[in-house]
């Protein structure tokens, strides 16, 4: 599986921003789809997920702004679309992927070259 992230770039504070994910390979058994984070401190961290079922978790630092969804007609596309950005959002953003149907623990087992998202104060 293999996935490639787009959509980052320099965006002002309190903007809005989409994250898009292109999914390709071995798709028929991929699962629970998210995106991670790294920030400047190094530290990777899931924001958002959404499972085969199309059930939709987020970390709670960023619920009230993110929403994460799969293409309307496209299944191997994923989206992150984030509003009211705050420079706390810079970050390097993962795409990733799992056979499992829903990843409650650890890491999921694929994951894209990230694409960066900075915000400007």
């Amino acid at each position: 599986v293999q996935l490639v992230e787009s959509g980052g770039g320099l965006a002002p504070a309190g903007g809005s921003l989409t994250l898009s994910c292109a999914a390709s390979g071995n798709l028929v058994t991929i699962g629970d789809m998210a995106w991670y984070r790294q920030g400047p401190s190094g530290e990777l961290g899931l924001v958002a997920a959404i499972s085969r079922q199309g059930n939709t978790r987020y970390s709670d630092s960023v619920k009230s702004r993110f929403v994460i969804a799969k293409g309307n007609n496209a299944k191997n596309i994923l989206h992150l679309h984030i509003k009211s950005l705050t420079p706390e959002d810079t970050a390097v953003y993962y795409c990733a992927a799992d056979h499992a149907d829903e990843v409650l623990f650890g890491q999921h087992q694929y994951m894209g070259q990230g694409t960066q998202v900075t915000v400007s104060s």
